[in-house]
């Protein structure tokens, strides 16, 4: 699922007490909102996966390093459903299935090839086929896609092909700047943000 973050219409009651407290810590209210929507915006998705009500699931995150809110994402209620969710400037993602799971968001940049980023997240032969920001950035989802997923880390972004074999790829694109990539083990399929009330 993806769409704008006003999209998204459902109460904020649903976060857990740490989403709280780190979306108020966002200093421009757009950035909290995107933050806010994509939250409850996996929980619409793993709802759906799960047939259960999105009001009742917990989103939950751990990081060994920076503690609770951090890290990858599960549902208390179902840990072995695969989450994942993506927000950028005006847009947020999320998708829910069976094993694991991986999405991202990204704006396209305006002009030449953005070449810091290019030799930062392809691999020289990738690099040798990209010409533009709009090639570029569908790499760049793929791999943060992979990332989310627990199959790469940020460190090795330019020395692994965004290789999918084994693994489904479902892409779009919303409005003229924005790259989806979710990649997950079983088909995909996009759905609408359901409404709430």
């Amino acid at each position: 699922m993806g769409g704008r973050p006003d999209e998204v219409r459902a109460p904020e009651e649903w976060l857990t007490e740490v989403e709280r407290e780190r979306a108020a810590r966002f200093r421009f209210e757009h950035d909290r909102a995107a933050f806010v929507a994509a939250h409850l915006l996996v929980r619409l998705c793993a709802a759906a996966a799960l047939d259960a009500d999105p009001g009742g699931l917990t989103l939950l995150q751990r990081c060994h390093l920076h503690g609770p809110g951090h890290g990858k994402p599960y549902v208390e209620q179902s840990p072995g459903l695969g989450v994942s969710l993506s927000h950028t400037r005006g847009y947020v993602c999320a998708a829910a299935g069976p094993g694991k799971v991986g999405v991202d968001a990204e704006h396209v940049p305006r002009g030449p090839l953005d070449e810091l980023l290019a030799d930062r997240v392809l691999t020289p032969r990738e690099r040798a086929l990209v010409t533009g920001n709009d090639e570029l950035i569908r790499h760049w989802t793929r791999k943060e896609a992979l990332v989310k997923r627990g199959e790469l880390s940020l460190d090795r972004l330019g020395s692994v092909d965004d290789d999918l074999a084994g693994r489904h790829l479902l892409e779009w694109t919303a409005g003229p700047d924005i790259r989806v990539a979710v990649i997950t083990d079983a088909p995909a399929q996009r759905a609408p943000i359901p409404r709430i009330g």
